[in-house]
């Protein structure tokens, strides 16, 4: 067996400056792996996670590290235990998902159980902003089923307010990205509740949301940065109702659907959520998507461009990944 290991860092500019609590980007920047094998080759896209540290530089340094390992042949079980969770785990493991996609001709989803792979309906995610420019945003964007609001300052109530006017038939999540404090929380929840909010993400910072046991908030409460692995997953069934899965964050789709399969033995809902990447990062997050209770994949819908072929999204609807993408031969 003769295998390569290609890999690459790409830019995509944004459509706009987007802003969450933490700062704001112009551009996606992603690594690309790309695994050769028998005339096919198997792509992964990652994006570093900036909150944990990683960078792009670091991701491929950390690629290169394994490549002797890959381009022998190592499996996706084999590089679970080769590399730590993060995103040049994640790029390798989805470049081997397709490359045994293309190699047997079992597409993805059949390999990762799924009886069939459905369209799933996508957030839409505002920027952080004014409360008029997210009301101009929301009003623009007031005919898609689930708007997710980056909140995390002064005037938090005042967006969601000016963001419920505007789209009111619109169901809301708000993303606070650790922004808020306990104090905030508490204030501010039943006035959610009030304007009809369906989730609260990350409200606290991660090392701070022990505070949340006991509390009965009255929006429902999603993890994300509290959650990075299985280990954690207890301490947020007692804090949270849904939490956040993503592959970058799991280190790959193999790792995601394990998470997912615990959480849900915990009685925990599933958001299956992005970062800012293109539809190579999509695409095998749609397999995790399937039945979550919230998909916020919309990654793609945030660029300038994107690759070709690309999803196809409908409005907020996402379609299979069409053949050239990802994840089938």
């Amino acid at each position: 067996m003769i295998r390569t290991l290609a890999v690459r860092d790409e830019h995509w500019p944004t459509a706009q400056v987007f802003t969450i609590a933490r700062g704001a980007k112009t551009e996606a920047h992603v690594v690309v792996a790309e695994i050769t094998q028998a005339g096919v080759t198997g792509r992964g896209e990652a994006v570093p996670y900036p909150r944990f540290g990683e960078t792009v530089a670091g991701v491929m340094a950390t690629v290169e590290r394994v490549r002797p390992a890959i381009e022998a042949g190592a499996a996706r079980a084999e590089l679970q235990s080769l590399l730590t969770a993060g995103a040049a785990r994640n790029a390798l493991d989805c470049a081997l998902w397709d490359l045994e996609a293309k190699i047997t001709g079992e597409p993805a989803w059949k390999a990762a159980g799924r009886g069939r792979l459905d369209p799933v309906k996508t957030c839409y995610t505002l920027s952080l902003d004014t409360p008029d420019a997210m009301a101009e945003a929301a009003r623009a964007a007031g005919r898609r089923p689930v708007l997710k609001l980056k909140i995390g300052g002064a005037g938090d109530l005042d967006r969601v307010e000016a963001v419920r006017q505007a789209a009111p038939k619109t169901r809301l999540i708000v993303d606070a990205n650790e922004g808020l404090s306990f104090e905030d929380l508490k204030r501010l929840a039943p006035e959610f509740a009030r304007l009809d909010v369906k989730l609260i993400e990350q409200p606290l910072p991660s090392g701070e949301d022990g505070v949340l046991e006991g509390y009965d908030c009255p929006v429902p409460l999603c993890a994300d940065e509290s959650l990075r692995s299985r280990l954690e997953l207890t301490a947020c069934a007692r804090r949270y109702t849904h939490v956040n899965i993503k592959l970058d964050k799991a280190g790959g789709l193999t790792e995601a659907l394990a998470m997912a399969a615990e959480a849900r033995a915990l009685g925990l809902e599933i958001m299956v959520g992005c970062m800012v990447a293109t539809s190579l990062s999509m695409a095998p997050a749609m397999i995790l998507a399937q039945g979550a209770a919230f998909a916020d994949l919309d990654g793609p819908l945030l660029l300038e461009g994107d690759r070709r072929p690309g999803l196809v999204y409908e409005g907020s609807l996402i379609h299979p990944p069409p053949p050239g993408l990802w994840g089938e031969a």
